[in-house]
């Protein structure tokens, strides 16, 4: 599908004050673009620092009435249950309470993460029965919660306490928890809403060390591999606390000290070690995917039991579990994308809304799928698993389309829902299926009512060859790490001609091109990824502009300036 280009129109804004600071002249037009225009901010993007950069806990509205109740019940020698998540986000976030609370003291402490497949998201009534039964009197929820008015208040009926700690959207009804501790909320007195689940639950494990043994609160650093997994894996803007978050913990995980981890990078062949700091993709395309595989082929408790494994022996057998599960899950994937892209390109080619459903697809890979083919065909896209008594959900939209405001004004018809503007997640009784499809489709279709939905692709700056040097891509690496709202630089230049072209990878899958600039003999090195089908039908000799993130390549310890080439037309 082609794609437009939205090159952004440059500021014109002086930067004044920066003159002779050492900042490379492209990143400073690019930094204007993207708002940072004022030497203090564009200082402080560059030179920030974890202990003065991150914001106290105790900002949190409910954070003094969440901190005495945990005091009772270390006082009191409580059960308590952390109730988490079974994706990336919930599954950091619950190892990491864990060890918080076991570190200081709480000595009887059990996860809970609930099963994709038999309970589905957030808590429920037979689990919370379950855990009371157990003698649980103090729930902490981790990366959910929020929307769970009726489950709290079984809870209570019970005798159960529940403390939630979330990120997710908030519902106007709110459960009757002894604390909320949620950004999003109104009034919650946080200054940074933006945290993953797991930063949540870093900042609640936080406020615990400064209230039971702040002379230890260094130990909390430690704990910032697992904040870096979970805050990337769920895709939240990396700017303010979260990039602090992510650039230390990604430091934290080069040096990590889990076996589970270890093991996963020895077994995925993932080059992770102290002369080895990771990227972001590092953890978006091959620590994360591990993680969820878990919880979407089998049950989220074995990549948690991994990350808090400390026997190196059952650590490797752990590992190579999740990695031939990760493996089930990507051919899986594979199949089923096939089968709705079928249905997208016959049944809903006049549709703005693409909405499939079949009883044999398994709901721990329904997200992935949506995500495939809303991507590939620009639309927003619903995936379900058909099961007797309801029908259950993944969302995936796109930017003109906030997924779940479309969901909540569906909300009548469905059983449950959450999510975000772009992810959501719901569960329909088979009686109103027929009419929720009617009445979101109608709504999406409204929205988009003669809007351009063309999938754009937008263009940071213009450069010409003269601007590419190794200057450049040292500029571009301070600054990572990339991520939502701080995303990889994408430059255009235009007027390179091709001069050498061949394909590479297995299975000839990418495109390896030698372009050269027309008003001098450099040569730019580009790889395009995935384009090895050549569907443009380039040829040596001809003129192309590019679209391309401008990195390093290193191979036997070679390094190399290469574009990664995002889009490419002949002229």
């Amino acid at each position: 599908m082609r794609k437009k280009w939205d090159v952004k129109k440059e500021s014109g804004n002086p930067i004044v004050g920066l003159e002779d600071g050492g900042f490379h002249p492209v990143v400073l037009r690019l930094l204007a673009n993207r708002g940072i225009t004022e030497a203090d901010g564009i200082r402080k993007f560059f030179d920030f620092n974890y202990d003065s950069d991150v914001h106290s806990p105790f900002l949190f509205s409910d954070m003094e009435k969440a901190m005495a109740r945990m005091a009772r019940a270390k006082e009191g020698k409580e059960k308590l249950a952390i109730f988490g998540d079974y994706d990336a986000d919930g599954v950091t976030a619950t190892a990491l309470m864990y060890e918080t609370l076991t570190n200081l003291g709480f000595t009887d402490v059990i996860p809970y993460i609930p099963g994709r497949q038999t309970e589905g998201y957030g808590m429920n009534e037979a689990a919370i029965e379950y855990l009371s039964k157990e003698g649980v009197s103090l729930i902490i929820t981790v990366d959910c919660g929020v929307t769970n008015v009726a489950q709290t208040d079984k809870a209570k009926s019970l005798g159960v306490d529940v403390i939630i700690t979330d990120h997710h959207y908030v519902p106007k009804e709110l459960p009757q928890a002894v604390a909320i501790i949620n950004p999003h909320m109104e009034n919650c007195g946080y200054p940074f809403a933006d945290l993953a689940g797991v930063g949540v639950a870093f900042k609640f494990a936080e406020a615990l060390y400064r209230k039971f043994d702040a002379g230890r609160i260094d130990q909390l650093k430690w704990l910032l591999d697992l904040v870096a997994i979970g805050t990337v894996a769920d895709c939240v803007p990396l700017i303010g606390e979260n990039r602090v978050l992510a650039k230390y913990g990604l430091v934290v995980l080069s040096k990590t000290r889990r076996a589970g981890l270890l093991e996963m990078f020895k077994v995925g062949r993932i080059a992770i070690d102290e002369n080895n700091i990771p990227d972001t993709q590092k953890i978006g395309f091959q620590i994360a995917p591990r993680i969820n595989a878990a919880g979407r082929m089998d049950h989220a408790s074995m990549a948690y039991d991994l990350l808090i494994e400390k026997d190196t022996v059952r650590a490797r057998d752990m590992a190579l579990e999740i990695e031939d599960k990760n493996k089930s899950r990507q051919k899986v994937t594979t199949e089923i994308v096939r089968e709705v892209r079928a249905l997208a390109e016959n049944s809903f080619k006049e549709r703005k809304l693409i909405f499939a459903a079949n009883e044999h697809w398994q709901v721990g890979i329904l997200g992935l799928i949506a995500g495939r083919v809303a991507e590939e065909f620009n639309k927003p896209t619903a995936v379900f698993q058909k099961r007797e008594t309801e029908f259950v959900g993944s969302f995936r939209s796109i930017d003109q389309v906030n997924i779940v405001k479309v969901l909540e004004q569906c909300s009548d018809l469905l059983i449950r829902f959450g999510g975000h503007s772009q992810a959501a997640g719901a569960q329909v009784a088979p009686e109103n299926m027929d009419k929720f499809y009617e009445k979101m489709s109608a709504i999406i279709e409204k929205q988009l009512e003669n809007k351009d939905i063309t999938p754009t692709i937008t263009i940071d700056l213009e450069v010409g060859p003269q601007d590419i040097d190794w200057d450049l891509v040292g500029a571009i690496n301070k600054l990572q790490p990339f991520g939502e709202g701080n995303e990889e630089p994408v430059f255009i230049m235009k007027d390179l001609s091709i001069a050498d072209m061949k394909v590479v990878g297995n299975g000839s899958k990418h495109l390896k091109l030698s372009l050269r600039a027309q008003d001098g003999p450099r040569i730019f090195e580009a790889i395009g990824f995935r384009l090895g089908e050549n569907e443009l039908g380039l040829e040596v000799g001809e003129m192309v502009d590019i679209v391309f993130n401008l990195q390093e390549d290193e191979w036997n310890g070679n390094k190399k300036m290469q574009l990664n080439l995002v889009d490419i037309r002949r002229k």
